[in-house]
C-alpha cells in the first residue's frame, strides 16, 4: 500500500457567526471519483463511497476528523500540527463535498492569517492504498484504500510570499506561540536578510516557509 495524496484548489473559505462566536470554515469538493486526475490516478466512486462511510462513522461523527497545514510525509495525523477539524463529508454524484472548521491551534492560526493576507489555499486528501494500472495507463486506486484525512490545507505558490512578508513585518501570527516560535522566527528573519543580500531570496522562499512549519 502506498501513501496517496490528491490536491484540489477550488475550495472557498467562509466565516459564520459574529464576535466571540465567529468561526472560519473551508468548504468545497474534497474528493472526486470516476475521473482521471492530474496525477494520472482514478478513484472508483464505489471505493470512495465505502471509505467515506467508514471515515464519517469513525472520525467525523466522533469529532476526530482532523487535518494538518502543509504536506505531511506519512499517513499519520500529527496532533501538534493540526489546523482544522472536518465537520461534514457528503457524496454529491461522483464528488464528495466537505466542510472543515479552522481551529485556534498554532497551525490553524497561521492558516487563518494566510487567508487574511489574501493567500489562496487548497486542500489535499491523504490516504493509503494499492494502485493498479489499467490498459489506458491510468492508475486505479484499489478497494483497500483508507483515508488518513479527507483534507490537509495546502498552499499555492503565493503562500511563501505572504509568509516572508509576515516574518519581516513582525506579524502577530509569526511570533505568537512561545519561545520556540520566536526563536524560529528570528532565525528565519536572519536567513531572509542573508538571501536578500545574496540576491537569492526568490528561489528559497518555498524552502523557508516549509522549514518554518516543520520546526514549530
Amino acid at each position: 500500500m502506498k501513501l496517496i495524496t490528491e490536491e484540489i484548489s477550488t475550495v472557498k473559505f467562509i466565516t459564520e457567526g459574529k464576535g466571540a462566536k465567529k468561526k472560519m470554515y473551508i468548504e468545497g469538493v474534497f474528493l472526486q471519483g470516476d475521473i482521471k486526475n492530474r496525477n494520472g490516478r482514478m478513484y472508483p466512486v464505489g471505493t470512495l463511497s465505502k471509505e467515506v462511510g467508514r471515515y464519517n462513522e469513525s472520525f467525523v461523527k466522533k469529532g476526530r476528523a482532523l487535518g494538518e497545514l502543509g504536506h505531511p510525509d506519512g499517513p499519520t495525523v500529527n496532533l501538534d500540527r493540526v489546523s482544522h477539524k472536518i465537520v461534514s463529508l457528503t457524496q454529491e454524484g461522483n464528488n464528495f463535498k466537505g466542510k472543515a472548521q479552522l481551529l485556534d491551534t498554532p497551525m490553524g492560526k497561521i492558516a487563518k492569517s494566510l487567508i487574511g493576507e489574501g493567500v489562496t489555499l487548497g486542500v489535499s486528501s491523504r490516504g493509503v492504498g494499492s494502485l493498479k494500472e489499467d490498459r489506458n495507463g491510468c492508475k486505479v486506486v484499489g478497494e483497500d484504500f483508507m483515508l488518513a484525512t479527507a483534507a490537509d490545507i495546502v498552499a499555492d505558490p503565493s503562500a511563501p510570499d505572504a509568509f516572508v512578508s509576515g516574518i519581516m513585518e513582525g506579524k502577530e501570527w509569526v511570533w505568537e506561540g512561545g519561545i520556540l516560535r520566536e526563536h524560529q522566527a528570528t532565525i528565519t528573519k536572519k536567513r531572509i536578510n542573508t538571501l536578500v543580500d545574496q540576491g537569492r531570496l526568490e528561489e528559497h522562499k518555498l524552502g523557508l516557509f516549509t522549514n518554518f512549519l516543520s520546526n514549530l
